[in-house]
C-alpha cells in the first residue's frame, strides 16, 4: 500500500495543476459562449482544437512515450533525452515550415478560407507545445512534480490572462474612449484572439522549459533513434486512434448535418460545450496518467508489480465513479458552467461520463502493452476502436446527430476497455478485482436513475430535493467505506 500511497500523492501534486489548469480552462467556456457572438463562432473553436489535437500527434510522434521506456535507468536517460529532442527540433522545423507556406490551402480545405492565419497561429502553438513534451516528460521521470506544475499554471495563467485582455478588458476599453487600446486590439479579429492567446500562452512555457532544454546534449545516437521510434511508431497509431475516437464526431458533425455551415457548427458548439461539462472527469484520469505512466515503468520489475497495478486500477475506479456520481446528481448546478443556449445538449452527459470512466479504465488495462514491448497489439485495438467509431459516426450523425455520437463514444470505449483486457490477461494477467470495479459502477447508475424518479414524485420544495442527493452521495460513499475498510485503515 506504500506505492499506492506515493502514487496518490504524485497524482495529487500533478492533479493542481491538472485540476486548477482545467477549472480555469471550465471558467472560458461560459466565458467564451458568452462573450462570441454566435454558437458557430464557439464552434469554430473546437472545430478547429479538434484537428490541431491530430496534428499534435505528427508533431510530437509519441517520443515523450519512448523517453520513458528508454531513459528510465540514469545510465541512458541522457542519451535517450538528447536523441529524442534533436529528433523533435528537426522534425518540428520542418513540419511548421510546411504549415506557414501552404496555410491558405490548408484553411480552404478547412473551411475557413478568409482565415489563412488561424493555420499560421496553430502551426506556432503546435510547434511550441511539441518541443515542450520532452523536458514536460523529463520533469515526471526524475519525480519533480513541483516544477512541473508551476510551469503548467503559468502557462494556464497566461493563456486566461491574455483571453480576458483580448475579449473582455479591450472591448470595454474601446467603448469608454481609451485611445492606447486600438494599437493591440482590433474588433474584427473576434474569435483569433482565443487562438493568440494560446501562442503567447505556448511559448512562455518554452522559456520556462529552458533549463531542460539547455540540457540537451550534442548526442544523436541512431541505433537508439531506430529502437525508439520503433517502439513509439504503434503508439502514434494508438493516439491517433483515441483522438479519431474523442475528436472525429465532433469534426464530422460539420459536414454530416443537413444544415448550414453556420448551422452545424452551432451543433458542434453545443456538443463540444457539453462535452467538456462530461470532461470534468478527465480532470482526475489526466492527473492520474501524468503520475502513473512513470511509476509503473519505475516499478515494472517489483516482485508484486501485478498486484499493485490491481490496486490502483480499484482506487482509479472508485475515485472516477465518485466524480461521475457527484456531477449527474448536482448536474442542474454544474450545467452553469456554460450558456444556457447550449442547455438542449445536457441529455448527453450521462452518455459521455460513463464513457470518459470507461477510457480512464482502458488507459489502467493498456500498460501492459508499453511494459511488454507489445505496443503493436495496442495499436490493432486501438485502429478496431476507430473503425468502430468512423462507421457508427457515419451512420448514426446524420439520423441521431450529436446524440448518436455521444453513444458511439460509449460504444466505443466499452470495446477498448474488453479488447485490452482479453488481450492482457494471457500475456500480462493481472488480478484486477473486476466484480468490484463493476459494483462500484453499477451503483452509480442505480443511484442516478433513483435520484431521476425521485425528481418526478418528490413532492415539496426544491430544498428537499437537494437534501435526497447529499444523502444519496453519501450513500455511496458509505458503501466505498464498508466494502475497503481494510485498505483505507492502510492508507492513514
Amino acid at each position: 500500500m506504500s506505492l499506492i500511497k506515493k502514487l496518490a500523492g504524485e497524482t495529487a501534486m500533478y492533479g493542481l495543476s491538472s485540476i486548477v489548469g482545467r477549472l480555469l480552462n471550465m471558467l472560458l467556456v461560459p466565458f467564451y459562449t458568452r462573450v462570441l457572438s454566435s454558437t458557430s463562432e464557439y464552434g469554430a473553436v473546437i472545430d478547429l482544437y479538434a484537428t490541431s489535437a491530430f496534428l499534435m500527434v505528427i508533431f510530437s510522434y509519441r517520443m515523450e512515450s519512448a523517453f520513458f521506456r528508454f531513459g528510465t535507468a540514469k545510465e541512458d536517460r541522457e542519451k535517450a533525452y538528447s536523441t529524442g529532442m534533436l529528433s523533435l527540433l528537426t522534425t518540428t522545423a520542418i513540419i511548421t515550415a510546411l504549415l506557414l507556406v501552404f496555410a491558405q490551402p490548408i484553411a480552404d480545405v478547412l473551411h475557413y478560407p478568409d482565415h489563412p492565419e488561424y493555420v499560421r497561429w496553430f502551426a506556432l502553438i503546435l510547434a511550441f507545445d511539441s518541443l515542450a513534451e520532452l523536458p514536460y516528460a523529463r520533469l515526471r521521470l526524475e519525480q519533480r512534480p513541483r516544477r512541473f506544475v508551476f510551469v503548467r499554471l503559468s502557462n494556464i495563467a497566461i493563456n486566461v490572462s491574455m483571453n480576458l485582455f483580448w475579449l473582455m478588458f479591450c472591448p470595454w476599453a474601446a467603448k469608454n474612449d481609451i485611445g492606447w487600446v486600438h494599437a493591440v486590439w482590433s474588433p474584427g479579429l473576434g474569435v483569433g484572439y482565443i487562438f493568440l492567446s494560446n501562442v503567447l500562452a505556448s511559448l512562455f512555457t518554452l522559456l520556462l522549459l529552458a533549463p531542460q532544454l539547455g540540457a540537451i546534449r550534442r548526442i544523436f545516437d541512431l541505433k537508439l533513434w531506430l529502437k525508439m521510434t520503433a517502439y513509439a511508431a504503434p503508439l502514434i497509431i494508438v493516439t491517433m486512434a483515441g483522438i479519431v475516437d474523442e475528436m472525429f464526431s465532433r469534426s464530422m458533425l460539420k459536414y454530416l448535418l443537413p444544415g448550414t455551415t453556420a448551422e452545424n457548427l452551432a451543433q458542434v458548439g453545443i456538443f463540444g460545450a457539453n462535452y467538456k461539462l462530461a470532461a470534468l472527469i478527465t480532470l482526475f484520469t489526466q492527473s492520474y496518467r501524468y503520475a502513473a505512466e512513470p511509476f509503473f515503468f519505475r516499478h515494472a520489475g517489483d516482485q508484486d508489480a501485478m498486484r499493485t497495478q490491481a490496486e490502483v486500477t480499484k482506487w482509479f475506479t472508485i475515485t472516477a465513479a465518485v466524480g461521475m456520481l457527484g456531477i449527474l446528481l448536482f448536474l442542474d448546478i454544474v450545467k452553469y458552467f456554460i450558456d444556457t443556449k447550449y442547455h438542449s445538449g445536457l441529455k448527453v452527459v450521462p452518455i459521455l461520463l460513463t464513457a470518459n470512466l470507461l477510457l480512464g479504465v482502458y488507459y489502467n488495462f493498456s500498460i501492459w502493452y508499453r511494459l511488454k514491448d507489445r505496443t503493436m497489439l495496442g495499436a490493432w485495438i486501438s485502429l478496431a476502436g476507430a473503425a468502430i467509431t468512423i462507421i457508427l459516426n457515419l451512420w448514426w450523425i446524420p439520423h441521431f446527430g450529436y446524440v448518436g455520437a455521444a453513444w458511439v463514444t460509449l460504444i466505443c470505449y466499452t470495446f477498448m476497455c474488453w479488447a485490452t483486457w482479453m488481450t492482457g490477461r494471457k500475456i500480462h494477467p493481472v488480478p484486477y478485482p473486476l466484480a468490484r470495479m463493476a459494483l462500484y459502477v453499477v451503483a452509480v447508475f442505480g443511484l442516478y436513475a433513483l435520484d431521476q424518479g425521485l425528481e418526478t414524485i418528490l413532492p415539496g420544495p426544491a430544498a428537499l430535493l437537494w437534501l435526497t442527493r447529499v444523502v444519496l452521495f453519501g450513500t455511496y460513499l458509505a458503501l466505498i467505506y464498508n466494502l475497503e475498510k481494510k485498505d483505507l485503515r492502510n492508507f492513514r
